[in-house]
């Protein structure tokens, strides 16, 4: 195969391809639609589309196939051949520019949440040519976007690349404002942290409850888990390490920016981190990663777990957001520069992102919302369900120094003014990182924490940009009109800090005392998804997200409903599963267990009455006391469950299963994990936590 410089990115027909197999015009007319958005004539497309062809075709391909982003949270594609019937009876090798713009894929099996009706089949796929196609196997993937008949989002990626213009758009008017002429596009990057567990798989195929839903259901807690700190950063296995060899081979193929990798908190927990991508190429990689992680684990005969929370008791996983701003000239517009405007500018984005946080609070937290996330958030290992934002005391003690107008202290005791004094320069890890916040600056980028592993990140880059741009906006409506500029945009910075300060938190997220201080500031706390998902639709957020053409009304709407529908659908498949196992599984094996210790106490008194049967007794008594609770639990759960279809709609539903079903889900879980701590080895019937936990070796 070579050094890793010689085959990184040969599955990818990028800028290095297209730049040698394209003509010098067709290239350039490429470029400008990939840059500019410009529109790309047939003839141009023809082109690029024999060429893609000619390449793929070099690499081994026979298909090709639109890979697009549905709301299922995975991919979709469909492989047509490149095959063509010729005159002679044989076959010709062909894909025409038509064909690499635009598919005709059936869309009546995917979410719509009520934007078509059922009968309705058709759909659209569409090349998004800002991020490259790629060779999967024998297939040409053309990364697209997908949307109904009527032109409606059928999929995360066509928002995510409308907040990113609409950020784009609002970044563009300040940038302007601050004497900028030579910038031409902001684009937000994206490196999200992947965490992951690994178990082997012929653990995995003896339960149902991880072949069904992604995690145990049960599961009593080992006498070992990640209490000694043992596993973070430890030494990587060596069945661990082969696997992600492989994978970074893989990855680094398609071009995938993988990075660092290292073993997470709790045992068989791991985690990959990329170098910063554009955000929708971010986007794109990082659904490309999840899939290939779970691949490249089955050849080594391990199964890749990308639930939030696999297992109780014990770390889950999430899936840090780091996100940046950054202008094509290659300014982080989060960093602080070293002149008074680029100070300036710095506070102003700065504030906006502090601003569209607060603001849209909600947004974020609905971005993130899933069944398996609410497992996660909350919890100890990962940021409570309050969003707010950590800026370190140094930041802190500047925005405090603006906000009452005193001298700050780093600063030689002078009194800020925007655009007049120079801001002290300050390291970019200029604080110690606080794990604990949802949303926390780390120099030159913040790192959104709330994410699980299984999510999308197109969604909560989606939220974010576009509550980013709507600050924006109105900052530039402001200071385009502004007579003094700085003193106009003092004012605007001391206003913002000053009016959104409650969404600042330097402490611990993990204390409870935060949770009732947050209350008093006025802060959202919606724990669970079916607490959140409605809010989507208030009316602040519809306003906002139509106004940037984000969304329309009805692709929100839709949305709000397939969220919901998703909880339910994943509770229940999750409640029905727990309800199988218990009855098929673990009470046969309880009863079983119990049985046979009765046979040993009759076999016992039947040689003599005076032989001690004290510990067979007891265990009996409360096994078959454990056996009835579970048997009633059971019941009471299948009861939940059936009772959920007398609710008038989705929202109703979801709340049902929130008061009702999911207590009943964890109160079998308690006695039955109790029975499995009491019930012998050899007849319980599936693996154990430690065996799931410690099978890689």
């Amino acid at each position: 195969m070579g050094t890793v410089s010689d085959y990184f990115g040969c599955l990818v027909f990028d800028d290095r391809v297209m730049k040698a197999r394209l003509n010098a015009d067709i290239y350039q007319s490429l470029r400008k639609t990939i840059d500019q958005g410009a529109k790309l004539d047939a003839g141009v497309a023809n082109a690029v589309a024999a060429a893609m062809k000619d390449w793929a075709v070099e690499h081994g391909a026979t298909h090709y196939t639109h890979w697009f982003q549905p709301l299922t949270g995975i991919t979709a594609e469909k492989h047509d051949s490149f095959i063509s019937p010729a005159p002679d009876g044989g076959i010709i090798m062909d894909f025409s520019g038509k064909e690499l713009i635009k598919g005709e894929p059936d869309a009546s099996s995917f979410p719509s949440g009520g934007l078509r009706a059922t009968f309705e089949a058709r759909g659209y796929t569409a090349w998004d040519p800002t991020s490259y196609a790629f060779i999967k196997g024998k297939t040409l993937c053309i990364p697209t976007a997908f949307c109904s008949y009527g032109g409606e989002a059928l999929d995360k990626k066509t928002p995510l690349l409308r907040s990113m213009e609409a950020l784009n758009r609002q970044a563009m008017r300040i940038l302007k404002l601050f004497g900028n002429e030579d910038v031409k596009c902001v684009r937000t990057s994206v490196g999200p942290e992947q965490e992951y567990f690994l178990i082997p798989k012929e653990l995995y195929e003896q339960r149902k409850d991880l072949i069904y839903t992604g995690r145990t259901l049960f599961g009593a807690k080992p006498p070992k888990g990640q209490e000694m700190d043992d596993h973070y950063f430890g030494v990587i296995k060596p069945r661990v390490a082969a696997y992600m060899a492989d994978l970074n081979e893989e990855l680094w193929k398609l071009g995938i920016l993988a990075k660092t990798e290292h073993n997470e908190v709790a045992p068989a927990q791991h985690e990959l981190a990329p170098i910063y991508s554009t955000t929708n190429i971010a986007t794109d990689h990082n659904q490309l990663t999840m899939e290939i992680m779970q691949k490249v684990a089955a050849k080594h005969g391990l199964v890749c777990l990308l639930h939030e929370k696999p297992f109780a008791g014990v770390n889950g996983s999430g899936k840090h957001n780091n996100w940046s701003i950054s202008t094509d000239t290659g300014v982080n517009l989060l960093s602080p520069g070293e002149t008074p405007y680029e100070n300036a500018q710095f506070l102003l984005f700065l504030c906006a992102v502090i601003k569209a946080v607060d603001d849209y609070q909600d947004l974020l937290r609905i971005s993130v919302a899933t069944a398996g996330n609410d497992h996660r958030l909350g919890a100890n290992e990962a940021p409570p369900a309050v969003v707010s934002i950590f800026l370190g005391d140094e930041l802190q003690g500047i925005l405090d120094a603006i906000e009452n107008d005193t001298p700050y202290e780093a600063a030689r005791k002078k009194t800020m003014k925007l655009g007049v004094d120079v801001l002290p320069r300050f390291a970019r890890d200029a604080t110690d990182r606080n794990r604990t916040s949802p949303f926390a600056f780390t120099g030159n980028k913040f790192e959104f924490r709330m994410l699980g592993s299984a999510n999308s990140i197109a969604c909560a880059n989606i939220m974010l940009n576009a509550a980013v741009a709507e600050s924006l906006k109105i900052y530039a409506d402001r200071l385009e009109g502004a007579e003094d500029f700085e003193g106009k945009l003092h004012e605007m910075i001391q206003k913002t800090i000053r009016d959104h300060k409650r969404i600042i938190f330097n402490g611990n997220g993990y204390d409870d005392a935060w949770l009732e201080e947050a209350a008093r500031r006025g802060l959202s706390n919606y724990p669970t998804t079916p607490d959140c998902i409605p809010h989507i639709m208030d009316g602040k957020n519809v306003q906002m997200l139509t106004a940037h053409k984000v969304f329309s009304e009805a692709e929100m709407r839709s949305r709000c409903e397939i969220l919901l529908e998703n909880y339910c659908k994943t509770v229940i498949i999750e409640a029905n599963t727990m309800i199988d196992m218990a009855r098929k599984q673990i009470l046969p094996a309880v009863q079983g267990y119990t049985a046979e210790l009765a046979g040993g106490v009759a076999a016992k008194k039947a040689v003599s009455e005076d032989i001690a049967c004290g510990y067979e007794s007891g265990l009996i008594a409360r096994l078959s006391l454990l056996t009835d609770q579970i048997a009633a639990k059971t019941d009471e759960l299948e009861a939940a469950v059936l009772e959920l279809k007398g609710a008038v709609d989705v929202t109703q539903k979801a709340y049902a299963i929130r008061d009702a079903v999911i207590g009943k889900m964890a109160a079998l879980r308690t006695v039955a994990d109790e029975a499995e701590t009491l019930t012998a080895g050899k007849y319980w019937p599936f693996p154990t936590y430690g065996e799931l936990l410690f099978g890689v070796r």
